[in-house]
């Protein structure tokens, strides 16, 4: 943070960084999976809750924590694609955290970029027809 950053993804939750991230004026988005783990990183001030992996259950696991949980602002991180971004959308994801799912080791060693960007805006439009209705 003191080299600029505006916030924080952590891998699992921890209640010390939600603290120093709410303390030093960042974003904080820690890791959880368990409903108690999304739960605890909520009331610990996270602005958002990072579902990892996503994999792991994928849309019809996001949809049923926030069945009890429709307060949480939950990004499932680990397995989104843009064959299921949707899906997540539709299951009451607040955001995507997407890695392989955009960029992939082979596509960076060939530079082939523009397939990069090309990927991002796939994704960008299958948000903005989530939150439209039209998607």
């Amino acid at each position: 943070m003191r080299a600029g950053a505006r916030f924080i993804v952590t891998p699992t939750l921890s209640p010390s960084v939600i603290r120093l991230c709410r303390r030093l004026g960042a974003a904080v988005i820690p890791g959880a999976f368990t409903p108690i783990e999304a739960l605890s990183a909520w009331e610990a001030g996270a602005d958002v809750v990072k579902v990892f992996p996503a994999s792991v259950g994928g849309a019809a696991y996001l949809r049923a924590l926030r069945g009890p949980l429709p307060h949480l602002r939950l990004c499932p991180v680990g397995g989104v694609t843009l064959e299921n971004a949707a899906e997540f959308l539709a299951a009451g994801a607040y955001a995507l955290g997407v890695g392989g799912g955009l960029v992939s080791r082979h596509v960076v060693e060939e530079g082939r970029y523009e397939g990069i960007a090309a990927t991002m805006r796939r994704f960008r439009e299958l948000v903005r027809e989530a939150r439209s209705g039209t998607g």
